[in-house]
């Protein structure tokens, strides 16, 4: 994946009833002092209406006698034109609940079986995270899952991925989280803010012994 041949071929505007997944929004707001104005920004059209999220981040952790790895992903992306570390993440279906979209997700991007390490309300009725805010409505819940290495399932893992998905899954102890992320940053890669900050979390975590 580092040798990549995908790459941007052409940029152009994209007319909004031609749009399939996002469209352009022009909002009408007071600010705090009671002023009208107005800000725009970009909404996501497949929400399901049954969700109150579009989609999960999954934090996939294998815990093994040498100490837990978390489960990575390298992917090209068009709008950054350049490959991408990421964790496996998805879209939430009609129907399904945040944890059940994330134990999918993981099986299909992955091939791995996962289960939810914390309880199921507090993975349902947390905060939802906003990965920016002043560009996009998009929305997400972080679903921590474990892998447990001893199941059969887990011997051979094969993703199930789409015809145009391209997707390199990994694994990285996650001591090694933050140091890696520069390493990456140095080779030309993309961090995904949720690596990023996962990362950063741990590091803060060790400097200020929480």
């Amino acid at each position: 994946m580092s040798k990549t041949l995908a790459k941007a071929l052409k940029t152009e505007p994209l007319k909004s009833e031609d749009a399939k997944w996002i469209r352009l929004v022009l909002t009408t707001y007071k600010d705090p002092l009671g002023k009208e104005r107005t800000w725009e920004y970009a909404e996501r059209q497949t929400r399901p209406v049954s969700s109150p999220v579009d989609a999960v981040g999954i934090v996939a952790i294998i815990d093994l006698p040498s100490g837990p790895e978390i489960v990575l992903q390298r992917q090209y992306r068009p709008p950054v034109n350049a490959v991408c570390i990421e964790i496996p993440a998805g879209l939430v279906d009609e129907g399904e609940t945040p944890e059940q979209a994330a134990v999918r997700e993981l099986k299909e991007e992955t091939g791995y079986v996962g289960e939810a390490s914390m309880p199921t309300s507090i993975m349902l009725n947390g905060t939802n995270s906003y990965s920016n805010p002043g560009f996009c409505n998009t929305n997400l819940k972080m679903i921590h899952m474990t892998i447990d290495m001893n199941k059969p399932e887990n011997q051979n893992p094969q993703p199930e991925l789409e015809e145009n998905e391209f997707i390199e899954v990994f694994t990285l102890p996650l001591k090694s989280l933050f140091s890696q992320c520069e390493i990456w940053e140095r080779e030309g890669y993309a961090l995904d803010a949720r690596v990023a900050t996962l990362a950063e979390g741990i590091e803060m975590a060790k400097r200020w012994k929480l």
